[in-house]
């Protein structure tokens, strides 16, 4: 049903007259953040666009914990569990945190918390 309302808008003309609304498009461009704002954006939802580190997300979402446990709780190595990690940790998603010789793993801050709690509302509605 999504894709036929998607589908139903795009069809639907914009402006009958043709007619540039230039308060909106003035608006617009001057809320239109940098270039860079934009690109570091895209890059942070790329982060969220594979199944395998929103798998590593949530699990983080419930608990802080270590690779070994994430690789069994995941069903996967702790070689590719420390791969996705390191991308995460990049994107600035997850931190770790050392106690004895393991690293324990959690989210970086409220914000992951958030976006990921309202990914799954969204999707839930």
């Amino acid at each position: 049903m999504r894709a036929e309302k998607i589908y139903a808008m795009a069809e639907a003309p914009c402006c009958e007259e043709k007619e540039v609304h230039a308060d909106k498009v003035q608006y617009v461009n001057a809320n239109m953040p940098s270039e860079d704002e934009l690109y570091d954006l895209a890059e942070l939802f790329k982060a969220f666009g594979d199944s395998t580190r929103i798998r590593i997300l949530f699990a983080l979402f419930e608990a802080d914990i270590c690779v070994c446990d994430l690789a069994e709780s995941l069903n996967m190595t702790q070689s590719a569990i420390s791969h996705q990690l390191r991308l995460l940790k990049q994107a600035g998603l997850v931190n770790g945190r050392r106690e004895g010789k393991q690293i324990i793993y959690y989210l970086a801050d409220d914000h992951v918390r958030t976006i990921i709690a309202m990914g799954l509302e969204h999707i839930n509605e």
